[in-house]
């Protein structure tokens, strides 16, 4: 009988503890293709341009009168980590891009590690 409820505890401690881990991370928004940003040109990239780069846009909205679309991947996680790449998006009345802006917390590939030496 001791054996048997010993048995069950650690059970029930392990699926505990695979819930607790899986519930402990979070995800926002959705993929795009980050290497596309330097593709983006202002006042000559169109809105629909961008939709055949990213797909839709996460959220669209209005900022200073200018369409908006926003593009973002955000990552927690409540034991340490994480991430956020997101794109910003703004198009004048003609359907350009008036300006745009990205940020991620990922380390760039294309920009040389800090430790390299010249």
């Amino acid at each position: 009988m001791k054996q048997r409820s010993l048995r069950r505890f650690a059970i029930v401690g392990f699926l505990g503890a695979l819930v607790i881990s899986g519930a402990g991370c979070a995800s926002i928004g959705g993929e795009f293709p980050a290497e596309r940003v330097p593709d983006i040109e202002i006042g000559r990239t169109t809105r629909s341009e961008i939709l055949e780069m990213f797909g839709s846009p996460w959220r669209t909205g209005v900022e200073d009168g200018e369409l908006k679309w926003t593009y973002g991947r955000y990552r927690v996680s409540l034991f340490g980590g994480g991430s956020a790449t997101d794109l910003a998006v703004r198009f004048d009345d003609s359907g350009l891009v008036s300006s745009y802006s990205f940020n991620t917390s990922e380390p760039d590939a294309s920009e040389p590690d800090a430790t390299d030496s010249p």
